[in-house]
């Protein structure tokens, strides 16, 4: 027991003496928020304990350099006046103010019977201007980047709004001016099929390859449409182009397996090697399961057809009217059937056998229907490209 107790003592005075060094490192690092973090956990139980003193002085250094130096960065950027600072001023100021609202539940603190100085200040009044001067800027930088006639703009409009949004909900019109700002920023692509196969497709097949709401594709800045809107006008052009469709004649391969085994077929005396009766103890003769081999002639038949879709999905710029990219489709689907009869003794097959004696053939599926179940596959790749590429 007091081996136990040794033992525990000395892994409990590692981990104080390792967040110890840990701290150290950090403040020394001026990774004052990271100390402050360490110190603040240390001290949320037994703060009174003579071991917590150098704890809470660990904080009251890492607190007061990390206050410190955001004081000053928020003294230097009000007097470069350079109104992309605002932002970074409040920011200053809420980091400020979560600093010291992580300390304040511990407070007061003490060392040697001593309150230990942590200053705690009203930045209401500062984090309040600040916003507003953050918003004001990011608002009238916003807007001026409306009235351009470039998409990468309106998406940089659409962010600042987004930030203006985070900061000061509900500040103006900027709820409506994101949804604007998002609409113009939109790529939008209208998708062709075409094809070059010689031969048909079935229309089930085209209309669930371009039924983009099956696809889950949530991207911000680009739009799927497999029907024209006149109401819209289009970025992109994709061209999903089918070009070879290989189908492999209907085939019946058979195979014959013959298995033999040793089953058990009621029992029999046991005998010595001179052929008179093995008997027990108490005179009676000894019973043995009798053993035969028993054989079977199993014939199994398996019907195949395949069929291969290839092609590429083309992308066009509709501004240039040039090619901006082209990726490769392949799609292959199978169809198997085995079944099986036999002849002989069943109980010579192994299990996994007998369910194909219950089968018997059936009719090879159609090479329209065969194209057809290709196109889940189609589908799964058409999601990879569009998930995958970036139009600009």
């Amino acid at each position: 027991m007091k081996k136990l107790l040794l033992s525990t003592l000395a892994i409990v005075l590692i981990i104080s003496c390792s967040t110890s060094r840990q701290i150290e490192k950090s403040v020394s690092a001026g990774n004052y928020d990271q100390a402050i973090s360490n110190a603040v956990s240390k001290l949320r139980t037994n703060k009174t304990k003579k071991r917590k003193a150098e704890y809470i002085v660990m904080l009251q250094e890492a607190y007061y350099k990390a206050n410190k130096r955001d004081a000053e960065a928020i003294e230097f950027l009000k007097q470069d006046k350079n109104p992309e600072n605002h932002i970074k001023i409040y920011d200053l100021y809420v980091a400020l103010e979560n600093r010291q609202e992580r300390i304040r539940p511990l407070l007061p603190l003490y060392v040697n019977d001593q309150e230990v100085k942590l200053s705690i200040k009203n930045y209401s009044s500062a984090i309040i201007t600040s916003k507003d001067n953050a918003s004001l800027h990011m608002y009238k930088n916003a807007k001026t980047l409306l009235n351009s006639n470039n998409k990468q703009d309106y998406r940089f409009a659409y962010a600042q709004f987004r930030d203006i949004e985070e900061i000061n909900p509900n500040y103006r019109d900027v709820r409506k001016l994101i949804e604007t700002s998002h609409q113009k920023g939109i790529d939008y692509v209208l998708v062709d099929m075409v094809n070059d196969t010689q031969k048909v497709i079935p229309q089930r097949l085209e209309d669930d390859l371009l039924n983009f709401s099956t696809y889950g594709v949530n991207k911000l800045w680009e739009v799927y449409h497999s029907t024209n809107d006149n109401s819209v006008t289009y970025d992109y052009k994709m061209k999903v182009n089918l070009r070879q469709i290989n189908t492999s004649p209907e085939q019946v391969k058979e195979r014959q397996i013959i298995k033999e085994k040793q089953i058990a077929d009621g029992k029999k005396l046991l005998l010595d090697q001179a052929g008179n009766q093995v008997k027990d103890s108490l005179g009676n003769a000894i019973e043995v399961e009798n053993l035969k081999t028993v054989r079977c002639e199993f014939y199994e038949f398996r019907q195949f057809k395949t069929v291969q879709v290839t092609g590429n999905v083309e992308y066009y710029n509709l501004n240039t009217k040039q090619l901006t990219d082209a990726f490769p489709v392949d799609s292959q689907f199978v169809f198997e059937h085995i079944y099986a009869n036999a002849r002989g003794d069943r109980r010579a097959l192994e299990n996994d056998l007998l369910p194909f004696l219950d089968r018997r053939a059936v009719p090879f599926p159609t090479e329209e229907q065969m194209i057809y179940d290709s196109g889940e596959d189609l589908k799964i790749q058409l999601k990879q490209i569009i998930n995958s590429y970036t139009l600009n």
